[in-house]
Parts: structure tokens; C-alpha cells; sequence
């Protein structure tokens, strides 16, 4: 049997066919790539969980960047300002955890790219954060983690994941595409409304740019994860609430990597515009040479 997939529209039809999830057409699709036994797939995903669930708790414990400049120590102070948070203790939670996890990794902690260093707060914040509030033990979790990555491999394939092809779009957008895809299916959506999920959040970061200060994965990307996490969580709810995404995820797609192939090189990850152009992050950049 095929599980291979390169659209939206692919896993539609599989699980069609099939009666399965997005997370199974995964596992499947892996399985028949790899050669690899389902056991020892999802080992390694359950792995892959651990080192999310240990940046979280990191990022949380410590708080200053490698270069002890541009990032340390917010995530641990929204934290703390969970219980007075005008979004609630839940989502100010999951905003910390995101934050965390980045800046776990601008201090040289092992974090799992999913799909990048700069975007790898959203993924785990939500999953690990929401899937406590419901329950969801471990190897649900991992299943949400198969889905995210479907998700990640189409945009990967049609579009880009980097912020040097197609801007922050391409990193935090496609990884709350991915967070908000995965915990659609946790919470029982069918494969359409996965992909509305998915679709939401990825429009509504269209055109986000790339300028870390001083090249860093630390200015704005810290904050950048947080508005992420909400965006997947807000975009997740959406769809499960019964709205449609009027563009089709395929489409979506489409148009990120149009739009990021029609941005200036200065706004992809080389620190030469955006925010990384302004007098203030000029000065801070000469602290580093």
C-alpha cells in the first residue's frame, strides 16, 4: 500500500481510503521509507518528546543566552505572570513554554528543529502545555507530533521552511501550521479541519520577514515563538469551532512561497533590514565583534 503524500489534498484521499488519521499516513509513510519497524519510529518520536519536555523545563529553571545579550530570563517571567495574564494562566503558560525552549537554545541547549532552531518553541509549548490541560498522555502526544510533521513535510516540499528562503513566515508560520494541524487531530478533528487549522495559522502570519539582531536566533525570534504558540492554539480552536478556511491549505502554501520568493534578501535571515536595520540593534550588534 502507497502512503506516500506531497499535498493536502493526498492525505485527504489517503484517509479517505484508509480511515485513518493524518498521524497513521505518517507513520505509514515512514515506515515504507525508512524500512524501518512502527516500534522503532515511534521510539524515536517518544525520544524526541523527552528533549522537548527537558527544553521547556530548561528554559524555564535557566535564563540567559550564550552571548548574554539579547535574551534570558522573559520566559521565566511570564511564568510568573501566568495567574494575573489577561489571555488566562493556560495560554500565558504555553506562551512561556515557547518562549523557553528558544531561549534554552540561544544559551546552547539541545532543543529538538521542528521545523527550525527559530521557530522550535511553538511546537512543544502547545502540544506539551494543551495536551496536560486534556490529558493526553505521551503517546498521544507523539501522535500529534506525526501530524505536525505531514504538515512540516508538505511546506517543506511546495514551499520553504527556512527564514533564508521565505522569511519568518517560512519558520514560525510553518510551525504553528503544524502545532495548530497536530492538536486539531488530538482534540478529534477530521483530516478537512486539520488542514483548516493548519491553513489559518499559516495565513495569518503571510509575509512575516526574517531580521534577527545581530544574526541571532534570539531578537525578535523569542517573542516571535510566543505569538506563534497563540497563533497555532487560536487557529486550532477556530477550526474546531467550525470555521473554514476560505484559501485551501494547498493554496496557502502556494502563496507563502510566492510571497516569500518576492521579498528583498535583506528581509531573509541576513540582518541587514526589519529590525535589524535600526539604530538600537546596530549598537547592540557591535557588542559582538
Amino acid at each position: 500500500m502507497n502512503y506516500e503524500f506531497h499535498h493536502g489534498k493526498d492525505l485527504c484521499e489517503i484517509s479517505r481510503r484508509e480511515g485513518i488519521p493524518v498521524s497513521e499516513i505518517m507513520l505509514r509513510n515512514e515506515m515504507e521509507k525508512s524500512g524501518r519497524s512502527r516500534e522503532e519510529i515511534l521510539d524515536e518520536m517518544n525520544s524526541n518528546l523527552t528533549v522537548m519536555r527537558e527544553s521547556v523545563r530548561s528554559g524555564l529553571d535557566t535564563g540567559e543566552s550564550h552571548h548574554g545579550l539579547f535574551t534570558g530570563g522573559d520566559a521565566v517571567k511570564m511564568m510568573s505572570f501566568a495567574k494575573e495574564s489577561n489571555m488566562g494562566e493556560d495560554m500565558a503558560s504555553v506562551v512561556a513554554a515557547a518562549m523557553a525552549v528558544v531561549e534554552f537554545n540561544a544559551s546552547m541547549g539541545k532543543i529538538v528543529a521542528a521545523p527550525t532552531a527559530g521557530a522550535s518553541g511553538i511546537l512543544p509549548a502547545v502540544l506539551i502545555v494543551c495536551g496536560r490541560k486534556r490529558g493526553f498522555d505521551d503517546e498521544k502526544i507523539c501522535r500529534g507530533l506525526f501530524t505536525a510533521g505531514a504538515i512540516g513535510c508538505i511546506i517543506a516540499k511546495n514551499a520553504c521552511i527556512a527564514g533564508a528562503s521565505g522569511g519568518c513566515q517560512a519558520e514560525t508560520g510553518s510551525a504553528a501550521a503544524m502545532a495548530a494541524g497536530a492538536l486539531a487531530e488530538l482534540c478529534g478533528a477530521d483530516v478537512p479541519v486539520v488542514l483548516d487549522a493548519a491553513a489559518i495559522a499559516l495565513k495569518n502570519i503571510m509575509g512575516l520577514v526574517c531580521d534577527p539582531v545581530g544574526g541571532l536566533v534570539e531578537c525578535p525570534c523569542v517573542k516571535r515563538n510566543a505569538i506563534g504558540a497563540v497563533n497555532a492554539v487560536l487557529s486550532c480552536d477556530l477550526a474546531l469551532a467550525g470555521v473554514r478556511s476560505l484559501i485551501p491549505f494547498d493554496e496557502v502554501v502556494s502563496a507563502m512561497q510566492s510571497v516569500g520568493c518576492q521579498m528583498h534578501s535583506d528581509l531573509k535571515e541576513t540582518a541587514r533590514g526589519g529590525l535589524a536595520a535600526t539604530p538600537t540593534a546596530q549598537r547592540l550588534s557591535q557588542k559582538l565583534i
